[in-house]
């Protein structure tokens, strides 16, 4: 019995439960199971927590156990599957198998069990630069709300948004792993290292629409159409490289304007496909289209909550946890950077770091909260600096007559910074403004150094 088989019976028994096929995820862990990996050598395998590993294979077996009516567990799913494979209900094999022993089957060529179902297969997909997820923490809503929106509700532009190493592209990835059998066609391009728009357009046309550019133009109409008759999920991280340093969020380079273009009319006109654009500043054309019906939405990412994060960090004092995490906003990466500086400096006692005065910032949290302060506006900077400075949250007013500006460059900059995940608001008898504390920090230390 080959593993295409036990896989061919799987999804099929989840596809008539669930209403849809297995995901590459799942494929890998009954690929597991049936060759009798623990969860801690299939999450070493596919690079996901094992306790999300775990997960998925409950969810699995729960399914398998209402299509087939009967208790379905690690235990005995080799036993069953062969059982049933064996019956030949399902007229998958012929001849007689004998019992399981999965912890010595192998299979010589892994990848032909994703080759033997091209029905259930994504048509083609490019995934070189998205990252491999290690670590996956607090994003169920976040997922889910993805999930909705592609899914359910056909949305075709999305901008996941929020500051450096929060997140975003780890979900976004999360989200292409869990999801990529319900596309034709998932390709994954960064900014950064491929700025050519034109590079996007051929490789679709080419992969995907098989056109002969001999015949058809390398330009936004023909990807327009060609988006139309293929369900595609295009995923574009970095966004931010698109726009002009220095000032206003979301304002594009002049050699960057088809970007524009492409992200205007993929909202507008009518397809099949999607588009999720990766980015630390909200594009301007998102702005007044994002509705809860709308084709168009945004996520702002903010940071994690739940303590999960730090629970193999080898720390102590977890009652002091949650201060931890509220001191450095949830960010993930700061999170673990500052758990290994507790661990080294402050022998792993979390109440000890939380008594030094002010907020520790690493050189690699300088340097990254550095990058973003330098790409702001000279007016961002200027109402930056005089948040920084004052102790208690401050009014447009009070804004408007400390820096001397006008009323239409006081918003247009509260927008921009907005925009950038850089600005919280509260409301009392009017609306106040404070900078977001970790950049607020770094804004003070500047004077010190």
């Amino acid at each position: 019995m080959t593993v295409a088989e036990v896989l061919q019976l799987v999804d099929r028994l989840v596809e008539q439960q669930r209403g849809k096929h297995l995901n590459d995820l799942e494929k890998t862990v009954v690929q597991g199971l049936w060759q009798g990996q623990t969860y801690s050598q299939i999450s070493d395998k596919c690079g996901y927590d094992e306790n999300y590993i775990g997960d998925v294979s409950r969810q699995i077996f729960k399914q398998l156990s209402e299509e087939l009516n009967e208790d379905i567990k690690k235990s005995n799913f080799c036993w069953t599957i062969e059982r049933i494979i064996n019956s030949q209900v399902f007229g998958l094999v012929n001849g007689n198998i004998n019992w399981c022993t999965p912890h010595h089957q192998t299979n010589p060529n892994p990848s032909i069990a994703d080759q033997e179902d091209p029905n259930n297969q994504t048509r083609y997909s490019n995934l070189t630069l998205a990252p491999k997820i290690t670590q996956f923490y607090d994003r169920t809503l976040e997922l889910q709300t993805l999930s909705d929106w592609i899914l359910a509700q056909n949305t075709r532009l999305i901008s996941v948004v929020g500051l450096p190493g929060i997140g975003k592209t780890t979900l976004v990835k999360r989200f292409v792993d869990l999801n990529l059998q319900q596309f034709d066609a998932v390709i994954w391009k960064s900014i950064k290292i491929e700025p050519s728009l034109n590079t996007l357009i051929t490789e679709f046309l080419t992969k995907v629409a098989h056109a002969d550019l001999r015949f058809s133009e390398i330009n936004l109409m023909e990807l327009f159409k060609a988006l139309k008759n293929c369900k595609t999920l295009l995923i574009i991280d970095d966004i931010q490289e698109l726009f002009k340093p220095g000032k206003l969020a979301g304002q594009y380079q002049s050699r960057f304007q088809e970007y524009k273009t492409l992200f205007h009319r993929l909202g507008e006109i009518e397809h099949n496909s999607h588009l999720i654009l990766i980015t630390q500043e909200q594009c301007q054309e998102m702005i007044g289209l994002a509705g809860e019906l709308d084709p168009v939405q945004i996520l702002k990412l903010p940071g994690l909550t739940q303590t999960s994060i730090l629970s193999d960090r080898s720390l102590k004092d977890p009652s002091s946890w949650s201060q931890l995490i509220q001191r450095y906003e949830g960010h993930p990466v700061y999170l673990q950077e500052v758990a290994d500086l507790i661990k080294t400096m402050f022998s792993g006692k979390v109440s000890d770091f939380l008594a030094e005065e002010g907020i520790i910032l690493t050189a690699n949290m300088k340097s990254q909260l550095g990058d973003i302060f330098n790409r702001l506006s000279p007016l961002e900077r200027q109402i930056m600096v005089k948040l920084s400075q004052s102790p208690n949250p401050m009014s447009k007013n009070q804004l408007k007559q400390e820096l001397d500006l006008s009323l239409m460059d006081l918003i247009n900059g509260l927008e921009s910074l907005n925009r950038r995940n850089l600005l919280k608001t509260s409301e009392a008898e009017t609306v106040l403004f404070d900078g977001v504390g970790l950049m607020q920090e770094y804004i003070r230390s500047l004077s010190i150094d």
